[in-house]
């Protein structure tokens, strides 16, 4: 992977700093409230949950300190903005949610932020507003894939094993003739010496994965490459194709197959993007349809 540069760094640092100053982040009063911007995100969170969201969600989603996290909640608990109780089928999960008072508080600070949005894009004309909005889509996309981590798991272990049951009932609704998960990799085939399993996280929410396994001396097989519909065009199945290719070389097998079944059209249009070549059948499973290969440097 190529390094960060010092300019993109910089370029990066100045936009948040403007834009942070530009939207009143810097100060204790956001939006013009009586609250700092980390109450007033917490209740914003809090309000898209309508029954109540466990401390712990909150703070994967949000990746806050526990004892933080703790302590905003008191605080908002003691102006009235919300409840805190236990869950009621599990003593230690914490559960939050907002008070009559805390809705009209979300309400308006909804109000607030929806006005300055609009004052900001009043200064701009049509195609300028137009021009932005798509920037910011492009940003929120990329900067959501770059906050996605692929780590190697065992292929026995529990998140392995409900992306694979993810990826089977969604090839199960696609294939005309449905998907049998007895053609799913077995664990020992993608652990230790015999292959490697990755999985893609997003706010510690496995999103995706994908398998390797050893097809003969030199070569590897790549299996199961699948993303969560939530976590679709984000570029995040290159991401796993390029984690398992690095995995493939680390254990010397410079080669790797695979195949697809015919209604992946998107997934074939990505292996040719990503160098591989289509070849004549290397196997008689029963979804494949179409065969490719890649030899890999580096």
């Amino acid at each position: 992977m190529e390094p960060v540069s010092t300019e993109q760094v910089a370029a990066f640092r100045r936009f948040n700093r403007y834009f942070t100053r530009r939207i009143g982040v810097l100060n204790d009063h956001y939006l013009g409230q009586d609250r700092p911007l980390g109450e007033a995100r917490l209740l914003f969170e809090i309000a898209e949950s309508p029954a109540g969201v466990s401390l712990r969600e909150l703070r994967s989603r949000l990746g806050l300190d526990a004892g933080y996290l703790s302590r905003m909640a008191k605080a908002l608990q003691a102006q009235g903005m919300v409840r805190l109780r236990t869950h009621p089928d599990d003593n230690r999960l914490r559960m939050i949610e907002l008070t009559p008072a805390g809705r009209v508080e979300v309400k308006e600070q909804n109000r607030r932020a929806d006005t300055l949005a609009s004052d900001v894009l009043k200064g701009l004309t049509a195609p300028q507003r137009q021009q932005l909005t798509d920037a910011m889509a492009t940003a929120r996309r990329l900067l959501r894939l770059a906050a996605i981590t692929v780590e190697w798991v065992d292929g026995h272990a529990p998140d392995a094993r409900a992306c694979l049951d993810a990826y089977a009932a969604d090839l199960d609704a696609r294939f005309p003739e449905g998907f049998d998960k007895a053609d799913l990799v077995r664990p020992e085939q993608v652990s230790g010496d015999a292959g490697a399993f990755f999985v893609a996280y997003e706010e510690g929410r496995p999103v995706g994965c994908g398998a390797l396994r050893r097809l003969e001396p030199g070569m590897g097989e790549i299996r199961h490459v699948w993303v969560h519909p939530d976590a679709r065009r984000l570029g995040l199945a290159r991401r796993l194709l390029a984690a398992i290719e690095r995995e493939s070389l680390r254990r010397g097998w410079h080669v790797v197959r695979l195949d697809t079944h015919a209604v992946l059209t998107e997934a074939r249009a990505m292996y040719r993007a990503c160098g591989y070549r289509e070849i004549p059948a290397y196997t008689d499973h029963v979804y494949g349809q179409h065969w490719f290969e890649k030899r890999l440097t580096g």
